[in-house]
């Protein structure tokens, strides 16, 4: 951490949360779920143990399948929500089910009772029945009796009712016509007392206040008096003409001061009204045109009523007169009728006593016939009940037995729920991410703990029968689910969380599921590279339809983070959620789907909290019965037809016959009251069990045929069995190398064709064994082709393996001892031939002694074994008896590792051809044509490099020979700024159908997606020009996009494993194919010999590379072109010079083609000394002229093309190193690194191994950094050893000395500190640093650590030899310090040893006064090799010790280089006096100049003397052989060994 972040800051540590943290959430969470108190106790207990549980399997999980899942506080509370959810809802819906069955095992139990109780009722009611029947026929006659005294009389009174009713109707007649003509009247009367009621006293008042009233209030009084019969005043005339005039004004007012004026007018005499009154009314006033209420208003609304009140009496008057002698008339007329109507009703009251006696009788008749109807109705029931009751029993009494199991079972299940419940919650929550063994080991473990804790949970629990519903799980099954139960519990995982599912599915399997199952639902299908996705996404949250985003990375979009949170806010009663910027409705129905296709994702915790991980990738069950499926359906179409249609019928019948049994239970459990009397209820219940026996009947053939159908299905079971094996070692490639990545899609697609394609027979052993057959033949071919040739045999022998398993020919244990040799532990039993059995090899043979057929293997092992060990091919040579007899394949091989593992690879190969045949270890060479054919215009063709390989120029002459040379195929190198270029060049060649090479696409990792975008979004079939074609080149990448590995078709075009391989290769590859080429020099003998001289150094040089540092110092990437533009060289050479040009060609091939490569000297004069066995006149001129000692390998006589490719086949698959100009020791090395490499490579592609309990890691690290610190001497005291040791012009020595004191001093204070430190942090003292853990992570793998390495001098020792080493230099030091210089110095000891060197030369110089770059060492190997020996220094120079030979050996009797005995890798050399002396003086006797180098690695970093940092100085060693053939042996000197 940076120092100003901490200062800064308050650091707080969120750690796991403790026991106690996870009881009280559990506690807090679980209160209101209703359980017993010591069961909720126990259950609080079992979250604990589930959250603690899966955090150890989830190390585990790392640790074995190096697969991450993180257990947080969030699983733990989705857990305990889940369990309370779901126990809930469980519990409900068992006791609904079991309610149900019990029901129905009632009403069938009441129906079976009541059949004797319905019987007897019956038997009791029949006599009741005929006593009620006759009584009623007696009744009957008496009424009929009396019915006809009746109807006499009726008539009689008929007659005299028409009579009346005559004469009724002329009285209405008169009535109505009164009425009619009264209804003129009364409506101006009524309105005219309605005028009369709007008036009050006070308007009265008024009028009559009036002095001098106007006229027409006058007139409407005048009127009023005149009705009120009251006379007038006499007056005289006003207006002076001396006459006497009537006037009503006076006596107006008097009865205008009337209080009851308006009561006398309402109540009025209207019928009697004097006639001279009205007379006069009628003419002096209704006449008069003034006297109207509207005009009268005008002067008072008093008076206005008044005149309304007088005109309505008139007109009623006049009406009244008319209607007057038509009452009379009515009158007589209703007169008449009550005398006729008196007369009638005595005659009805006669007629109404019989007809109530007659009532009376029909009333009891009624009585009896209901009383019989009862009976009958009665008896009916009782038998329709009875047939009821039988009908009942007889349909659902076969259920009787089924619901009872199924009301116990449930009764079972409800008392098991509470744990099923939690187990299940626990497997929601926390195993998603887990793979199928995992899973069920910790599912196991959580059941044998609730057991303990008594909390009862189903015996053999499962996911499936707690949450599934098998009607639903058909379903999904159709849609694509895989059948297996892993896959099955997988779905149930999804639709039971309560986060979003993010589904791990690299073979794309829950993909298609997910888009069959919601596709009638109107999935929308989403990437995050989609521009538009995010409104997608809101619609769909808006519509509530289902989501599947696709193809997710490691990381997701920060913008889906409330989606996943669930963050939704309620406003106005509508659920919302913020999606970015938008807020958006959310519908409830909405679902969400992720899935991502890499193998291994590493999701961090902030992502892994907000979804549920589940692990999707197929199983082996899942698999075999999509095979089965696809194979059957070629070989036997109309079954696997017919078989598809049976299983949709089938799940339909299931679904119906559950539909109808629930639809049972449902109007038996409705059903209120006995159910027998419900007809409508047993209807429905008998078409339903008619129903059910029918869909029954038809489940039941469906079923036969299916069964008959599986049977010969299932005779290409062992073709299932055998690809979905194939297909599982293929898939584990991917841990090799990231771009071993093959999808499910094309390992069917290549399945269909070898269905296709492989011989028919009509025998099925014989066609399932051309299947199979053909099938791993085309699966090798094509995955070798994109496989590294170090690969190409360990994929065999996984193939081999894999299906010898399936077999049950090999045994998991035996084949995990092969590989691993066993868990190394103290061996009790001594080693018994110390002197050339290994302790390990001695260890691994007792552990093996515990294998199966091994047994007893170490108490027998005798001397007779020393034979093998010592064969040059063990792997071939016979076992001491028993165990040649005893021990076959696998087992030989265990033996073999234990002896000589170096042979590991040999034997595997023979294996592999015993078991499988020769075609499985000769991969098939690269043919790019081929590759070609196999691919389509929207597959990319990808070339996987590897260092040397430079696939262009093979590519670029494909493309001239298919028409698409020129600008036909264009190619680009990715890199910065590349990107939007390659796309336009994609655009332009989909149109235009051109071919786009994209170079080194590793160098492009950010541009990766957005090619994965283009090739899956632009390059589609509808838009892209067949002949388009899409070439990558990459190294290996993580980032590669899976998607184009597992659909494109891969090649790696490196040089072929094997001498032999690369021969052919160059051979059958272009130009040396090219019969224009071959054919196309003047001089063809020596061109052809000198070719193939020059494919043959091409091999050597490569194939050296596998020796190591033996091989070249530094591994250089030579490849095809190097090889190209030598051979055309060779051919212009020899086509313009007559002569041999060897010097041109010596200089061109070695120093610059291939050696414009070198970078190391010493490698530079080997490559040369390699070409002069090629590049001679001996290989023109002599056919007997060999390459190697044994002479099997030599230039062939000159010979037609084909004659060379024979003679290339001829040659060993394993080449002996002769060829190589290396001993053969250098195969030991070599094949020991091969085998580690493949048995490395092996262990990755399978789960790992965990050890058993032992000590922690910290406590082993704690352990060694305190051994190493009591071991660890204190710093040198410089200021003491300056003292005692000055720098002195006659003694360098002095000066070397203080120099190395200061470089361990700074090394030592470096280990001491950081092992203090690591200390301090294990106890959490200090922070545990990224250096620190590095130190860490390094001592519990025992290597030296990088900060050690950084300040320490080059060592590849590991970790407990190089403080051995470390302790051994400080006390050369100390020793030195103590006594003085040594005799005899430990030339390896120092840490820059040139310094010694420089200083030994000083003093010479020094001491002859000779300028110093005169001078050199000469060197003597003395004949003592110890210390007692010597007891003075020499005068010149320096006795020096410590150095080997690697390489040869050092021949102690002829005091010369030797070669060295079998299995010894490296000698000791004896004492060497370094000599000092002048260059020039030097006499030159044969020796080999061999370099001294640090460490075994030889290759360092170039420094500026021009030489490795690793290198030290040449030693010269006499020699009675040439230079070259030491040379050629890769020979060198060490300062220190690796272990």
């Amino acid at each position: 951490m940076f120092p100003s972040i901490i200062n800064c800051c308050t650091i707080d540590w969120f750690q796991a949360w403790p026991q106690d943290a996870l009881e009280m959430v559990a506690n807090k969470f679980l209160e209101e779920v209703e359980l017993e108190g010591d069961l909720r106790v126990q259950c609080v207990t079992m979250c604990q143990h589930f959250h603690q549980s899966v955090r150890l399997l989830s190390e585990k999980f790392f640790s074995i399948l190096r697969r991450h899942n993180y257990v947080t506080p969030t699983s733990y509370l989705e857990l305990i929500l889940t369990f309370k959810n779901m126990l809930a809802l469980k519990r409900n819906e068992l006791i609904l089910m079991r309610q149900r069955y019990l029901t129905g095992l009632e009403k069938l139990e009441f129906a079976a009772s009541q059949v004797s109780v319905m019987q007897q009722e019956l038997q009791d009611l029949q006599p009741q029945l005929v006593k009620t029947s006759k009584e009623t026929a007696e009744l009957l006659v008496k009424i009929e009796k009396d019915t006809v005294e009746a109807e006499a009389k009726k008539e009689v009174v008929s007659a005299d009712e028409a009579v009346a009713n005559i004469a009724a109707a002329k009285a209405q007649a008169i009535k109505d016509e009164c009425e009619g003509d009264l209804a003129e009247a009364l409506p101006a009367l009524e309105a005219a007392i309605a005028a009369l009621n709007t008036l009050t006293q006070k308007d009265i008042t008024l009028v009559k206040a009036m002095k001098n009233p106007p006229a027409l209030v006058k007139l409407v009084m005048e009127a009023v008096c005149i009705m009120k019969g009251i006379k007038p005043e006499r007056k005289p005339d006003p207006s002076g003409s001396g006459k006497m005039i009537e006037d009503f004004w006076g006596p107006s007012q008097k009865l205008l001061g009337d209080m009851k004026f308006l009561d006398s007018l309402k109540t009025y005499d209207k019928d009697n009204i004097p006639v001279p009154n009205m007379k006069k009314i009628r003419e002096q006033y209704c006449s008069n045109a003034d006297f109207k209420p509207e005009i009268i208003k005008s002067a008072s609304t008093a008076c206005e009523g008044l005149c309304k009140w007088v005109r309505a009496l008139e007109v009623y008057d006049r009406v009244a007169k008319v209607v007057a002698p038509k009452k009379k008339a009515l009158a007589e007329a209703e007169a008449e009728l009550a005398v006729q109507m008196g007369q009638l009703n005595e005659k009805r009251a006669e007629l109404k006593a019989v007809l109530d006696k007659l009532e009376a009788l029909n009333e009891e008749f009624a009585g009896m016939q209901e009383k019989k109807a009862n009976l009958e109705a009665n008896i009916d029931l009782c038998s329709k009940k009875l047939d009821r009751a039988e009908k009942l029993i007889g349909g659902l009494g076969g259920e009787k037995d089924r619901w009872s199991e199924a009301a116990r079972e449930l009764g079972e299940r409800y008392e098991n729920i509470t744990g099923d419940v939690l187990l299940s919650a626990g497997v929601v929550a926390y195993l998603g991410a887990f793979t199928v063994d995992f899973r069920m080991e910790c599912v196991q473990e959580w059941v044998a703990v609730c057991r303990k804790k008594k909390i009862s949970c189903s015996q053999n629990f499962s996911l499936n029968r707690t949450l599934g519903d098998p009607v639903k799980i058909r379903a999904w099954q159709i849609a694509g689910l895989p059948v297996d139960s892993f896959s099955v519990d997988n779905g149930i995982v999804v639709s039971n969380s309560r986060r979003w599912p993010l589904l791990i599915d690299p073979q794309g399997q829950a993909n298609k599921w997910v888009k069959n199952m919601e596709r009638p639902n109107k999935l929308s299908v989403i990437k995050l590279s989609d521009p538009n996705y995010s409104r997608t996404l809101e619609n769909s949250i808006q519509f509530g339809t289902p989501v599947l985003l696709e193809n997710v990375a490691e990381e997701l979009d920060p913008l889906l983070e409330p989606l996943l949170l669930k963050q939704t806010f309620k406003q106005g009663g509508v659920e919302y959620i913020r999606l970015g910027e938008n807020v958006i409705e959310y519908s409830q129905d909405f679902r969400f789907y992720i899935t991502t296709r890499l193998r291994n994702p590493h999701y961090l915790p902030e992502v892994s909290v907000k979804v549920t991980l589940v692990n999707f990738m197929i199983t082996p069950t899942g698999l075999e019965d999509q095979l089965l499926g696809i194979v059957a359906a070629r070989e036997k179409p109309e079954l696997e037809e017919k078989k598809n249609q049976l299983i949709l019928e089938s799940a339909k019948n299931k679904k119906q016959l559950k539909e109808i049994e629930d639809k049972i239970l449902q109007v038996l459990s409705s059903s209120e009251g006995n159910i027998l009397e419900d007809e409508t209820a047993i209807k429905i219940l008998s078409s339903s069990k008619v129903l059910s026996e029918e869909i029954s009947a038809k489940q039941e053939i469906a079923s036969n045929t299916e069964r008959e159908i599986d049977e010969t299905r299932n005779g290409y079971k062992p073709v299932a069995v055998h690809s979905s094996i194939l297909f599982f070692c293929i898939s584990d490639l991917a841990n090799i190398e990231p771009m071993y990545q093959y999808s499910l899609s094309w390992f069917v697609n290549l399945y269909l064709h070898s269905i296709a394609s492989s011989a028919k027979s009509p025998e099925l052993p014989q066609r399932i064994h051309s299947l199979n057959d053909h099938f791993t033949r085309s699966i090798y071919n094509n995955v070798c082709r994109s496989l590294f040739e170090k690969d190409k045999l360990l994929f065999s022998f996984i193939l081999c393996i894999g299906i010898l398993k399936s077999r049950g020919e090999v045994e998991d244990h035996k084949w995990r001892f092969f590989l691993t040799g066993g868990v190394a532990l103290e061996n009790p039993y001594p080693n018994p031939f110390p002197q050339w059995l290994s302790d390990k090899a001695w260890g691994e043979v007792v552990r093996a002694s515990e294998l199966s057929n091994l047994e007893g293997w170490k108490d027998r092992f005798g001397p007779e074994w020393r034979e093998l060990y010592d064969s040059t091919s063990p792997h071939e040579a016979r076992l001491p008896e028993p165990w040649e007899t005893k021990l076959i394949g696998l087992d030989r091989m265990v033996v073999l590792r234990c002896i000589r593992p170096d042979k590991i690879i040999p034997a595997a190969q023979n294996f592999i051809v015993e078991k499988m045949g020769q075609a499985y270890v000769e991969p098939p060479t690269f043919d790019l044509a081929e590759s070609f054919a196999d691919s389509h215009c929207c597959a990319p063709l990808i070339f996987v490099l590897s260092p040397g390989a430079d696939p262009m120029a093979g590519l670029l002459k494909f493309a001239a020979d298919k028409g698409f040379g020129g600008l036909r195929c264009q190619s680009i190198s990715l890199g910065q700024g590349q990107g939007p270029i390659a796309s336009k060049m994609i655009d332009k060649a989909i149109k235009e159908g051109t071919w786009v090479v994209l170079q080194n696409c590793h160098l492009a990792t950010s541009w990766m997606p957005k090619l994965e975008k283009i090739c899956e979004e632009v390059i589609i079939p509808e838009s892209t020009h067949k002949e388009f074609r899409l070439w990558l080149t990459s190294y290996p990448s993580q980032e590669f996009p899976v998607s184009l590995l597992q659909n494109g078709v891969k090649m790696t075009n490196e040089p072929p494993k094997g001498l032999r391989a690369n021969l052919l290769r160059s051979y059958l590859n272009d130009p040396i194919s090219d019969p224009e080429f071959f054919n196309g020099c003047n001089k063809p003998e020596k061109w052809r010999k000198l070719l193939f001289g020059l494919c043959f150094f091409h091999a050597m040089v490569q194939e050296r590379r596998k020796f190591g540092p033996l091989g070249w110092n530094i591994p250089y990437e030579f490849n095809e072109s190097d090889l190209r533009i030598s051979m055309r060289q060779q051919q212009m050479f020899l086509n313009e010079y007559e002569e041999l040009p060897l010097d041109a060609l010596n200089y061109l091939t070695g120093q610059c083609n291939y050696g414009g490569r070198v970078t190391d000297d010493k490698d530079r004069r080997l490559l040369v000394s390699l070409l002069s066995i090629f590049y001679c006149k001996e290989i023109v001129e002599d056919d007997s002229h060999k390459f190697s000692p044994s002479g099997l390998y030599h230039a062939p006589v000159h010979g037609e093309y084909q004659s060379y490719i024979d003679y290339i086949r001829s040659l060993p698959i394993i080449p002996h190193p002769e060829v190589f100009g290396l001993h053969e020791n250098a195969d030991i090395t070599k094949d020991n690194q091969e085998t580690q490499q493949l048995f490395d490579s092996i262990l990755l592609t399978l789960p790992r191994v965990v050890g058993g309990a032992g000590k922690s890691s910290q406590e082993v690290v704690d352990e060694l950094a305190a051994d190493i610190l009591s071991k660890l001497p204190a710093d040198f005291d410089l200021e003491e050893v300056i003292e005692r040791y000055p720098v002195m012009y006659e003694e360098s020595m002095n000066t070397v000395l203080r120099q190395e004191l200061i470089r361990f001093n700074r090394l030592t204070s470096v280990v001491r500190s950081t092992l203090r430190n690591i200390q301090k942090a294990i106890k959490g003292l200090v922070l545990m640093s990224s250096d620190l853990e590095d130190v860490f992570d390094s001592m519990i793998v025992g290597k030296v650590p990088a900060v050690w390495a950084a300040k320490s001098y080059p060592s590849l020792k590991p970790l407990g030899s190089y403080i051995t080493d470390l302790l051994a230099r400080l006390k050369f030091l100390q020793d030195w310090i103590d006594r003085g210089a040594p005799n005899v110095f430990w030339i390896s000891g120092f840490y820059f040893t040139q310094s010694f060197l420089t200083g030994v030369l000083q003093n010479y110089a020094r001491r002859y006064t000779i300028p110093i770059d005169h001078l050199a060492f000469q060197f003597e190997v003395m004949k003592k090799d110890s210390d007692s020996e010597i007891s003075a220094k020499p005068d010149d120079g320096a006795y020096v010790k410590g150095l080997f030979l690697e390489g040869a050996r050092w021949d102690r009797e002829k005091m010369v280089i030797g070669e060295s005995y079998p299995k010894i890798l490296y000698d000791s050399l004896p004492f060497i006096w370094l000599q000092p002396g002048e260059r020039d003086k030097f006499q030159h006797k044969p020796t080999y100049a061999s370099p001294v180098y640090k460490t075994s690695a030889r290759r360092g970093t170039l420094s500026t003397t021009g030489h490795s940092t690793n290198y030290v100085v040449t030693i010269e060693l006499p020699s009675d052989k040439p230079q070259s053939h030491w040379i050629n042996r890769g020979v060198a000197t060490l300062c220190q060994l690796d272990d």
